[in-house]
């Protein structure tokens, strides 16, 4: 017996009410963008500047340990991970301890950096820092911009790729659905101030390719379907390539959540942030290839008879598969 999330055959109208979901979805966006403006991000180390220590000890690395000798320090956003290498010896145990900026100062100060040193013998007594490394605001600057860059040029690298592979129609409607799912994932983070760090401009991206590849699957299926049945509605045609991949979107999207649910509960404090985002984007990027590309393309029409090419459709590549 197979298990079936939905029935193998369903008949369901998602555009009954279209004018509804997308104007929920455009006043999630607006809340969340009127969110960032007020409250802004909690913008972790590597956007806030601050001091990375590489320790070394014959003791084995307790992050545990190591995270309640410095909380008594007060020091703001610390981040402890232990450095796995073959090169290593068995005396060798490392860990990377990544404290913020403190107010009003480029980076930690030197005595701060002691209390730390003095904090952890307590925990290893033979315990070396190795190396002291600052990053200033001006570089974290610089990071804020490089990965604004990096999401924009995504969603631009998807537009081309949209209307290659389709038409402009399709193209529209998968870059508001990518830009709905990242707006909304910043603004949970905005509203709920967890950490935002590089880890979760990965997750942005990954939520990108995510939305994506769930957006093409409906579009794969709604070309096929406007080319046999060129006679029913357009709205007609997008219900029934929806109902006819409901099965596979929603095996995808519950399958990823378990795996991804079991991270968030067990990884531990270090990949929360990032599992977190991944939880979030997975549920607003399968919400919207549905309800947000899909009703996208259902009011800027799109081309019926595929049989005939358009020189202006830019589908040169329609029948690649990719």
């Amino acid at each position: 017996m197979r298990l079936k999330l939905v029935p193998s055959e369903t008949n369901w109208d998602f555009f009954g009410r279209a004018k509804l979901t997308l104007g929920i979805s455009a006043v999630l966006m607006v809340v969340a963008f009127v969110s960032f403006l007020l409250q802004g991000l909690n913008y972790g180390i590597d956007f806030r500047g601050g001091t990375t220590i590489r320790t070394q000890s014959a003791q084995e690395v307790d992050v545990a340990a190591y995270r309640s000798a410095i909380e008594p320090l007060e020091l703001g956003d610390v981040s402890i991970t232990e450095v796995f290498d073959p090169s290593f010896g068995a005396d060798q145990n490392v860990a990377m301890i990544r404290i913020q900026a403190q107010d009003g100062e480029e980076s930690v100060t030197a005595a701060v950096v002691e209390s730390v040193r003095v904090a952890l013998q307590a925990v290893a007594s033979d315990v070396e820092f190795v190396s002291v490394e600052s990053v200033g605001p001006k570089v974290s600057g610089e990071l804020i911009q490089t990965a604004v860059i990096a999401v924009l040029l995504a969603i631009g690298a998807v537009l081309v790729y949209i209307w290659l592979r389709f038409e402009w129609q399709f193209a529209l409607g998968a870059v508001a659905a990518l830009i709905h799912d990242v707006i909304l994932t910043i603004g949970v983070f905005s509203e709920v101030q967890i950490k935002f760090d590089l880890a979760i401009i990965a997750a942005l991206l990954t939520i990108v390719g995510y939305s994506l590849n769930d957006t093409v699957v409906v579009f794969d299926r709604v070309r096929e379907n406007l080319r046999k049945y060129k006679k029913k509605d357009l709205k007609e045609v997008l219900n029934l390539s929806i109902n006819e991949t409901l099965s596979r979107t929603m095996m995808t999207s519950v399958t990823t959540l378990l795996a991804l649910i079991s991270l968030f509960v067990l990884g531990g404090d270090v990949i929360r942030g990032f599992v977190f985002a991944m939880i979030w984007g997975v549920i607003v990027g399968t919400y919207s290839s549905i309800f947000v590309a899909s009703a996208m393309l259902l009011y800027l029409g799109v081309k019926r008879d595929w049989s005939k090419p358009d020189g202006n459709a830019g589908t040169q590549f329609s029948n690649v598969d990719a």
